[in-house]
């Protein structure tokens, strides 16, 4: 499993929703929220033999009111 962070820029007052319909997907490990350019933050791992790209767009960013998204590709730990 590769580990990536998401983060979500939200429709305003939409957060909650967001928030809650990421949760019914299963697919994150750790959601928060944040301050700054964007409102949560998941810790997404994605399955060895997914595309990360194909992945994420199929479970999280089709979610009503996220205006836009920023992933964080991770590597190796040290």
């Amino acid at each position: 499993m590769r580990p990536v962070f998401v983060q979500f820029r939200c429709v305003p007052g939409q957060t909650y929703a967001v928030a809650d319909a990421i949760y019914e997907r299963e697919i994150v490990s750790e959601l928060y929220s944040t301050s700054g350019d964007y409102d949560l933050m998941a810790k997404v791992y994605i399955p060895e033999d997914e595309d990360v790209g194909h992945y994420l767009s199929e479970n999280l960013f089709g979610i009503d009111g996220i205006m836009r998204t920023l992933t964080t590709m991770t590597f190796k730990a040290f």
